[in-house]
């Protein structure tokens, strides 16, 4: 049911049951929010959201207060403002002063509401908390001074994600939020998604950076530096220049990279046809062999880490395949390195991805050969973006480019893989090949490419009827892993992405405060499977040429050396 509300002395159309933020928000009406959760109940606890209703004695929070017929509402009253401004000022009161040197400096929502409001000096002086920031992690590191208690990291990993890995420490104006007993990130359950990183509104929880020591090796002549960048890089990294959500400039992205100084580029959309054609082989073996089932992924390293954590008796059903990322890593270290006569000594490996876990990844013991790490480096999207620019790339000014030769060729199924169901549409193309002989004719999978979080679709593929699953967040396989261990047995291939959507929403992507570009990243890399010519690993030249040189086929003893791994229960300490 829908009736009129004035707001701002304008009639507009509210829908009962909706909120005044909900209302306001689909009118066009900006109210800002710091604690808000589009999705999430809502708690009212920033007070950025006030808004002045007629008849109400004080300021309602828009975002969890209801609509009612004839409100009378300002949005951006004296009074409003003037409580706004006030909040702002108490946040600041006790926050650092080192906007120049933060890591969020100019994408900060803090900074935005103070220059907004037209804070300009400290009224509020008081005696600030002193707390040290938190580097232990692999991949995160946790600034609790720049922490303004909003808990929209709190909620992410505990209602989205499922992870529930931090949480509020203490009381009044003691507060913080941390990890269990405020322990540091190494010792806690965080699975590195990056997802808090993508909440956050201020600098209280960023990435560890790589650049530097990238910078580093680039400069020294005796380095052979080669990087590869994630198929999911060159749809979101335009954002990060002012361009178009969903615009592919991988041309564009090779050509600047190549400009700040690598050796070789190459993209990871050949490392996920080559983890295909392995994927599928191993669940063919387990297939016909009768060994466990479901298979569940093993390329999104945030949803490994918590079946090691909390589901070590399932790690028998998580596939033994390295991660695109570590694939061709190895295969660089493996094969590129004696193909071209390089010293692997002097081999430098750098991989941009659009995921704060591949830096956990990449330093794990089972990425190592001989003591030597398979990728060396990992920078996420905003890393690359930022490292491009240091280097004083103007990434508009080029002529579109290559990736190099040998791993120049990909089909759009390497492509595919960047969103959420990608990895389960791309391993049915090619498992229906090897069951059949035949081509998957269908050019879609519709099943898979709907917005849900969990999506299931039933094949016949030859002899074999097969059931296949695709779940975003590890709440929502957890969900699923329940049913399985209460009798479920009608799927056989289970895909888990730990980030909503898959990589194309990943902890290493542009923070923007726009859902559509998500959705415009999605249809960019759909687009691209509709047009490229090649849509299956199996029918990648450069693939087959690899196997016939190198690595004989899928499962082989060398695949299995260089390609796969293995897991164990992980401990945690809290």
């Amino acid at each position: 049911m829908s009736f009129p509300i004035e707001v701002n002395n304008k009639t507009i159309i509210a829908r009962r049951g909706e909120t005044i933020l909900e209302a306001l928000e689909r009118n066009g009406i900006k109210v800002p929010t710091l604690c808000h959760m589009p999705g999430l109940n809502p708690s009212g606890s920033c007070r950025m959201c006030v808004v002045e209703v007629e008849g109400k004695p004080n300021l309602i929070t828009a975002c969890s207060y209801p609509v009612e017929e004839w409100m009378k509402i300002k949005t951006h009253s004296p009074r409003v403002v003037n409580a706004r401004k006030t909040n702002v000022e108490l946040l600041l009161s006790n926050h650092p002063d080192d906007c120049l040197y933060c890591e969020r400096n100019g994408n900060c929502e803090l900074q935005n509401f103070a220059e907004q409001l037209n804070v300009r000096e400290r009224r509020f002086v008081g005696k600030k908390n002193k707390y040290k920031s938190d580097p232990s992690g692999s991949s995160i590191i946790r600034d609790p001074a720049k922490c303004i208690l909003c808990g929209r990291c709190v909620r992410t990993c505990e209602e989205v994600i499922g992870a529930a890995t931090l949480g509020f420490i203490g009381r009044g104006n003691k507060t913080i939020i941390g990890p269990a007993f405020n322990k540091q990130m190494n010792l806690s359950s965080c699975i590195t998604c990056g997802q808090c990183i993508m909440a956050c509104p201020t600098g209280a929880l960023h990435e560890k950076r790589h650049s530097s020591d990238l910078q580093n090796a680039l400069h020294n002549k005796d380095i052979h530096v080669v990087i590869q960048y994630s198929p999911t890089i060159s749809i979101s990294l335009a954002e990060e220049f002012g361009l178009k959500a969903g615009k592919d400039i991988n041309g564009l992205l090779n050509a600047a990279l190549r400009k700040t100084g690598f050796d070789k580029v190459f993209d990871t959309a050949f490392g996920v046809d080559l983890y295909i054609m392995e994927l599928a082989a191993e669940f063919e073996h387990r297939l016909k062999n009768n060994l466990q089932l479901p298979m569940f992924n093993s390329d999104c390293p945030a949803w490994i880490k918590y079946m090691e954590q909390w589901q070590p008796d399932l790690i028998p059903n998580v596939s033994t395949c390295k991660s695109p990322q570590q694939m061709l890593g190895a295969i660089i270290a493996g094969y590129y390195s004696k193909t071209y006569h390089i010293n692997i000594d002097n081999l430098y490996t750098v991989s941009a991805m659009p995921c704060t876990a591949k830096k956990f990844e990449a330093q794990r013991e089972q990425m190592t050969i001989k003591g030597i790490s398979d990728v060396d480096a990992v920078l996420t999207t905003r890393e690359i973006a930022q490292f491009i620019r240091l280097n004083g790339i103007d990434i508009h000014q080029g002529d579109h480019e290559l990736p190099d030769i040998p791993f120049h060729v990909h089909s759009s199924a390497g492509k595919l893989v960047s969103v959420s169901g990608g990895v389960t549409e791309a391993l049915i193309r090619t498992l229906h090949y090897k069951l059949t002989g035949k081509e998957f004719d269908h050019k879609r999978i519709s099943e898979l490419r709907v917005n849900k979080d969990c999506k299931e679709v039933k094949l016949k593929i030859g002899d074999y009827k097969l059931g296949f699953a695709a779940v975003s967040t590890v709440n929502q396989a957890a969900r699923l892993i329940e049913e399985i261990k209460n009798g479920r047995n009608d799927l056989h291939f289970i895909e888990v992405m730990a980030c909503p959507g898959g990589c194309v929403n990943g902890g290493g992507q542009p923070i923007v405060d726009d859902p559509s570009a998500v959705k415009a990243r999605i249809k960019a890399i759909y687009d691209q499977d509709d047009k490229e010519p090649i849509r299956m690993a199996h029918k990648n030249p450069a693939i087959i040429e690899l196997y016939r040189e190198f690595l004989g086929e899928p499962l082989s003893e060398q695949s299995m050396k260089l390609l796969h791994t293995s897991y164990k229960k992980r401990e945690v300490s809290l």
